[in-house]
């Protein structure tokens, strides 16, 4: 007998409803308090920050239930709505409205709580205990099971993707499986780069031109085929389900704001691969304050000299292309003095990363997300010709940086996901095979629960984050629907990560386990891309300005 609840579709849509009008009512609320003659306050905004940043959880949450309910009554309407789509979607329901109610987690150490705001509705309460029946122990048991069934597949439900995407899914979850897993636990013990053949079967794989138009070498296919890819790659190893982001990044500041030489010039070699190109933005004072930055460039004659210093800059070695955003007007104090540039650069090796004039750094060690390597950079003269400034113009680079920041958290959300599915994995196969007191440890309620709330999870954070694409596809805006998406993924990447250790136990803390590894990738996730505070405030800000 199936354990999923009659009339899920209904329950569903009733769990988004409410969801959504518990947001409406705090962001009301909040907003009453932090608007001054009708408009934000930025210190009224910081001193509501714990609540504002809740909404935005809450928002998330809420877009989550909503896009899980659609994705059911779609596969209901074709009568593929099976246990394994069921069951995991509405213990998520149940847990997503309870969390609203009683305490949502933004991080380990920080709960937010509606009734510190207002009483939630009496409905809500009541609709949650009508879940209650259908997220209960045997619920998530029969998932493990499930799970257990459906081992070595892209996941364990329905995707809903159309017949193309669905290949695309299965030939890169294939690859993976046998040109990256096997050796991606051995590449982040030796602290070793991707290998360079890696990188050219990915190039002939089309992943550096996913969403490239066909005309200049991309194969078209739009950010919802980017998010399959990525979360493929990354449940074999994040480094190589990363190194899509800054081809992405590169490509579309070209496409949507380059000379006709420039696209000439750069798009091809991107699309094939055979130009690896590499974001320059962050500073050591800056962080997320883009327009703080002090790196400046100076004209002379034909060419621009740059002084100052980059940090965190992922796979720059190697690289042969830098998007590099600079101060080109001395006297300017905010964002409109920057410029972006797409600076040439010769690969360096680890002896001499960059034997460029005018340009030196070294490695950062990280405990995590290897397989690029992160550096700091100095400037002092590296010469960029005047060609190579991106569209012409200078006092444009920071408004031709947000273009991208849409995408790149979407694909920082696909990236998330691969994480999170590949700590399932791991957990499941370690629980399925380790025995105590006579019987595997998935049968233990509490492994059985963390297990189901993973896959739970990971069917939301798929739909919310093939939403967002499906926006950016459209040509919608989607800034609030990519942070929702990156926000909520990097959270449960890093709590499936952490999960899956304490599965393992012991075992899981030495260095020579996967999972181990697993966890040190899935940390870095909620500060890249836009810190998971930074994300929240952008999300919350978003939400108050339209809450009049």
């Amino acid at each position: 007998m199936s354990l999923a609840l009659p009339n899920l579709p209904d329950l569903l849509d009733a769990a988004a409803d409410e969801a959504g009008a518990l947001v409406s009512s705090l962001a009301a609320t909040i907003g009453a308090r932090v608007r001054r003659d009708g408009r934000l306050d930025r210190n009224a905004l910081d001193e509501e920050q714990h609540g504002a940043h809740g909404l935005a959880w809450a928002a998330a949450y809420a877009e989550t239930l909503r896009q899980v309910a659609a994705w059911a009554r779609a596969l209901d309407a074709d009568g593929a709505l099976g246990e394994a789509e069921a069951l995991p979607a509405q213990l998520l329901a149940h847990e997503y409205l309870s969390q609203l109610v009683g305490g949502l987690p933004m991080n380990q150490g920080e709960i937010f709580r509606v009734a510190d705001v207002f009483a939630p509705a009496e409905r809500m309460s009541h609709l949650i205990g009508r879940l209650r029946v259908g997220a209960g122990q045997a619920v998530k048991t029969r998932i493990v099971e499930l799970l257990d069934q459906g081992r070595g597949r892209p996941s364990l439900e329905a995707s809903g993707l159309d017949e193309t995407l669905e290949l695309v899914r299965d030939q890169f979850h294939a690859f993976a499986a046998e040109k990256i897993a096997p050796f991606a636990h051995g590449w982040h013990l030796r602290d070793e780069l991707i290998p360079l053949p890696l990188l050219e079967e990915l190039g002939e794989l089309g992943v550096f031109g996913l969403t490239a138009p066909e005309e200049w070498g991309g194969s078209g296919l739009g950010k919802v085929a980017m998010c399959v890819v990525s979360e493929a790659l990354s449940r074999a190893w994040i480094g190589t389900g990363s190194l899509g982001t800054r081809a992405e990044i590169a490509a579309e500041l070209i496409l949507a704001h380059g000379t006709d030489d420039q696209k000439q010039r750069f798009l091809p070699g991107i699309t094939s691969g055979q130009i690896i190109p590499t974001a320059v933005f962050t500073e050591p004072e800056a962080g997320s304050d883009l327009a703080a930055l002090r790196t400046r460039a100076g004209r002379v004659g034909s060419t621009w000299r740059v002084y100052g210093a980059k940090t965190w800059i992922t796979h720059a070695a190697r690289a042969d292309l830098m998007t590099l955003l600079v101060r080109t007007d001395p006297q300017s104090k905010d964002h409109r003095g920057l410029s972006m540039f797409l600076a040439e650069k010769p690969r360096g090796t680890d002896s001499d990363p960059f034997p460029a004039p005018g340009m030196s750094g070294g490695e950062i060690g990280v405990i995590g997300y290897r397989g690029m390597k992160e550096y700091e950079i100095a400037f002092d003269g590296f010469s960029v010709a005047h060609a190579n400034l991106l569209g012409g113009q200078t006092g444009q680079g920071f408004v031709q940086l947000m273009a991208t920041f849409e995408s790149a958290r979407i694909q920082t959300a696909a990236r998330a996901i691969g994480v999170a599915q590949n700590a399932l994995d791991l957990a499941l196969d370690y629980a399925l095979s380790r025995r105590q007191f006579g019987e595997p440890i998935a049968r233990f309620p509490r492994v059985a629960n963390k297990l189901a709330m993973m896959a739970a999870e990971l069917l939301g954070a798929r739909r919310l984050a093939w939403f967002a694409a499906r926006a950016k596809d459209e040509g919608r805006r989607c800034d609030l629907e990519a942070g929702m998406a990156k926000l909520t993924a990097a959270r449960i990447a890093w709590a499936a990560a952490d999960n899956a250790v304490q599965i393992h136990g012991g075992t899981g803390f030495a260095v020579e386990q996967p999972v181990s590894r697993v966890l040190a990738d899935a940390r870095i996730l909620n500060i890249f891309e836009g810190a998971g505070e930074i994300q929240a405030q952008v999300i919350a800000r978003r939400l108050l300005e339209g809450a009049n």
